[in-house]
């Protein structure tokens, strides 16, 4: 399969468990890599191509849209629109907190899901 990968989409969002995560929000960081097969577009054209700008405004418009708790539910969220795409058959979505509101954690938390059609 072949893949395309889309690294560091980066929002200001409201999601978190926390209050403080909700009111005041956070950076998050989202990357993508899409399962599709690449002769779809032997012709070069953008129609039979699977277009990332879509990608990203699926991703910004859950990001931006109503908040939730867990980083999972919002990675199920993004790939279960992600898999709507033409051309996409496989969608693995990595979201991250860069600076959660755990002292300790410094390198940041997140989760990776992988799903197929």
């Amino acid at each position: 399969m072949d893949r395309i990968s889309i690294d560091d989409i980066t929002c200001y969002a409201y999601h978190g468990v926390l209050h403080e995560e909700r009111n005041l929000g956070q950076e998050f960081q989202v990357s993508l890599e899409l399962g599709t097969d690449f002769s779809r577009a032997k012709n070069d054209s953008i129609e039979r191509a699977v277009d990332y700008r879509q990608a990203v405004k699926i991703v910004t418009d859950i990001m931006w849209g109503e908040p939730c708790q867990l980083l999972e539910t919002i990675a199920e969220k993004i790939a279960a629109q992600l898999l709507q795409l033409p051309g996409v058959m496989e969608a693995e979505v990595e979201i991250r907190k860069p600076y959660p509101p755990i002292p300790e954690v410094k390198g940041g938390v997140g989760v990776l899901i992988s799903r197929r059609k």
